[in-house]
């Protein structure tokens, strides 16, 4: 059919059509567009989102160990961490229990594109110690030499000091305006007031924090100058709490010793809790069963194959074995562990037998070692809070706490996940842990 339109009206046609169809399409474009834009701000929220919890939960935990390290600690804002920061606040309830908040912020807490909050009741469990550290010293230092490493945490009264880069898997602190780490390889973060010293290369894999300038240091993360130094804390068994061991020892029963020694050179033999006035030998493949504490006023010796193993009903409570002659703290008051003698738990998961020596020779500037780990020994955790313990060659712990330590050629302490919480039969005088049904998240 012959078209009846003029030409003009053809042609306008046309564009009117094309811009009926460009308004369309960029209707459309302007939708898609839209929805990509909100989409990639959902997302980037959600990461955020998912971050900042992260941080608070991160500060819950982080809360929990410091008030277990300094009974004062009220909290802390916008302290820099990961991506983002963050600020704990700590409330008294009462005598035992304490309102923890901790909200995460990212990227800050100015300008948050992400805010979560966490809030739990934390309390005193009289039946816990904790130990959030592989290695803990005193104000005595911790020293590595050779191949030695730790797999887990330091934290340091004094000086964390290596010699060739020794590996610690885990985060390192030195406290104090006076804490100093170099000549050390951490997998993790390093807290000190000084990291680095112009002999000995540092390597720390995450963040360093310090006050100071850095020196001959290798940090794959942040470096966070002017940072607060860490506070210094106590090691956590005091010398009340092993005393209150000892008097439970001693009520129970107390041992008749033979030629200045109690001897245990075969069979299998149940003991404690019991108070032993003199040396305690326990060697030639001996086996004791351990049911209670045990307070040697003496030097403890366990040599030549022997065992000593919790009892089985001790289930995850622990006990300890306590080296203490009061009338001689320098010289005597020592533990030998030796010639592949081995120690056993209940049969529970996180039950450890505590090996405790209160030696002070360190601690007064003598050189007298308080422990004597040698061969393939396998003492479960040692611990000497006024002396030293040095580990050498094949030695396994789950934990070492002491005034100073020092580990030598391939020395290796390895960290119990099991260990936070030690319970025993009878309390430290208290330990912060979280209240069950208090946890919960806002925003």
């Amino acid at each position: 059919m012959k078209n009846l339109l003029p030409k003009r009206f053809e042609r306008g046609y046309i564009i009117l059509l094309a811009l009926v169809f460009a308004g369309i399409f960029a209707t459309v474009g302007t939708a898609l567009t839209g929805s990509l834009f909100a989409y990639g701000r959902a997302e980037r929220i959600t990461v955020a989102s998912a971050e900042a919890l992260a941080l608070a939960e991160g500060a819950l935990d982080g809360a929990v160990s410091k008030l277990n390290q300094d009974p004062s600690y009220g909290g802390e804002t916008n302290t820099p961490l990961g991506n983002g920061m963050f600020t704990v606040t700590v409330a008294t309830i009462d005598t035992k229990t304490k309102r923890v908040t901790a909200t995460g912020y990212v990227p800050d807490s100015q300008n948050p594109t992400a805010i979560k909050s966490i809030k739990a009741n934390i309390g005193i469990n009289d039946s816990v110690i904790s130990f959030h550290y592989g290695i803990q010293s005193g104000n005595g230092g911790f020293f590595m030499d050779n191949s030695s490493s730790v797999i887990g945490n330091v934290f340091s009264g004094g000086s964390v000091i290596g010699t060739s880069q020794n590996y610690i898997y885990g985060d390192v602190i030195s406290s104090g305006s006076t804490g100093l780490v170099y000549g050390i390889h951490a997998t993790s973060s390093v807290y000190a007031h000084t990291i680095g010293n112009a002999s000995e290369h540092t390597i720390i894999d995450k963040n360093a924090y310090y006050y100071s300038a850095t020196t001959n240091t290798t940090v794959s993360g942040t470096s966070y100058s002017n940072s607060p130094d860490q506070a210094t804390t106590s090691l956590p068994i005091s010398d009340e709490q092993i005393e209150e061991w000892k008097s439970e020892a001693a009520a129970r029963d107390t041992a008749v010793c033979s030629s200045g020694a109690y001897t245990i050179d075969s069979g299998s033999v149940d003991l404690g809790p019991i108070k032993i006035p003199c040396d305690l030998d326990i060697k030639n493949s001996a086996v004791v069963t351990i049911h209670g504490h045990l307070w040697v006023a003496g030097d403890i010796i366990v040599q030549n194959s022997a065992t000593v193993k919790m009892a089985s009903a001790l289930g995850a409570q622990n006990v300890a074995l306590i080296a203490d002659n009061p009338s001689d703290q320098l010289t005597s008051s020592k533990i030998f562990v030796k010639n592949t003698a081995t120690f056993q738990d209940s049969g529970t998961p996180g039950s450890f037998v505590f090996l405790i020596s209160q030696n002070r020779s360190a601690e007064m500037g003598g050189d007298e070692e308080a422990f004597s780990l040698s061969n393939s020994a396998s003492a479960l955790i040692a611990y000497a809070a006024h002396g030293l313990i040095p580990l050498e060659n094949k030695v396994s712990l789950k934990a070492v706490t002491a005034y100073k330590i020092r580990l030598k050629n391939s020395a290796r302490v390895t960290y119990d996940s099991g260990l936070p919480n030690a319970v025993f039969q009878s309390g430290p005088g208290g330990s912060w842990s979280f209240v069950p049904g208090t946890y919960s998240i806002t925003r």
